[in-house]
């Protein structure tokens, strides 16, 4: 088994606070996120890695068994490496050992579970963030190979717009047990979420997984493109052309002004960052929020309303020479 430098992957160094880690795997993930790099193989298992590192160096359970491993490594490979490899005996046995554990996939996505050098480690600590399979993602290795597992059909289960920023729980029914299911913040439409170990039983008596395939009900407020939000504001003609501030409701309940700069045009977008949908894989980040600001025109003019805004169409129109 070939030994796994998180650290370096993240590229912080070992003694890095939980902000530096944090602020790193932002970084990456963004930067090689497939939506980002279709195609691109290797993006993909960057991206892998880069989770794979996040989720090992944000835990401090995980955190603190890598670095004793890490160190005892590095006693090793400082020794001369010597003949008979690194001992890995100590260290191993971590593999999953029963129970029900969540995960959350992407159909559409392409890259698959962490590495066995993470489930051989740390397998038998529960997953803290959302892991990523594969679209044959209810196969599990034994012995070296990929063998099927029996599946049940995938239970459809719909969740409101709200749910999906503030996630949700469901219980599902298996026979007499109740499962209780935690859907994760961020979810989207087209992602399943795996419950290990709960699905049907094969002949040899091992049990396959039972999935539970996402859909996020359309709001009639908000437009989700990936993490960002869209939504149109209506601004009164006054402040459009003078300046101001409008206040926006975001979905999250806040109220926040938005700075209408003067001559603002009808169908003018702006930013607010970081008041989207949380991601998925680190729900304390988020994507933007895009208002379009669109010109609410007056109604029901009074008579004298009405003579100023012809006197303001006659100052517009152009004098001739």
């Amino acid at each position: 088994m070939e030994y796994r430098d998180y650290y370096q992957i993240l590229g912080v160094p070992r003694n890095a606070g939980e902000d530096e880690i944090r602020k790193a795997y932002r970084k990456l993930a963004k930067q090689y996120h497939p939506d980002r790099n279709r195609g691109k193989k290797d993006a993909e298992e960057k991206f892998k890695s880069i989770n794979e590192a996040y989720e090992v160096l944000s835990d401090p359970q995980k955190r603190a068994r890598y670095d004793k491993l890490g160190s005892a490594y590095q006693n090793w490979q400082s020794s001369g490496s010597p003949a008979g490899g690194f001992d890995w005996s100590q260290w191993t046995g971590g593999a999953p050992r029963g129970g029900t554990r969540v995960e959350y996939g992407d159909l559409s996505e392409m890259f698959g579970n962490f590495s066995d050098f993470f489930q051989s480690i740390f397998g038998d600590i529960p997953i803290q963030q959302s892991e990523v399979f594969t679209r044959g993602g209810g196969r599990v290795r034994q012995g070296g190979r990929a063998a099927p597992r029996a599946e049940l059909p995938p239970l459809d289960v719909t969740i409101t717009f709200e749910e999906a920023f503030h996630g949700a729980t469901r219980i599902v029914q298996r026979g007499d047990r109740r499962l209780e299911v935690k859907i994760p913040a961020g979810i989207r439409t087209g992602m399943r979420v795996k419950l290990t170990g709960q699905g049907a039983v094969d002949s040899g008596g091992s049990a396959g997984d039972l999935y539970l395939a996402v859909t996020v009900a359309p709001s009639p407020n908000w437009e989700r493109r990936e993490d960002d939000l869209y939504v149109e504001l209506p601004v009164d003609v006054y402040t459009m052309l003078l300046g101001g501030e409008a206040r926006v409701t975001t979905i999250d309940s806040r109220s926040v002004l938005l700075t209408i700069p003067p001559e603002t045009r009808s169908g003018q977008s702006f930013r607010l960052a970081g008041l989207g949908m949380p991601h998925l894989n680190d729900p304390s980040a988020r994507g933007d929020l895009f208002v379009k600001v669109q010109a609410d025109l007056p109604s029901r003019l009074s008579d004298e309303e009405k003579r100023l805004i012809g006197e303001l169409s006659r100052l517009r129109k152009p004098r001739a020479g």
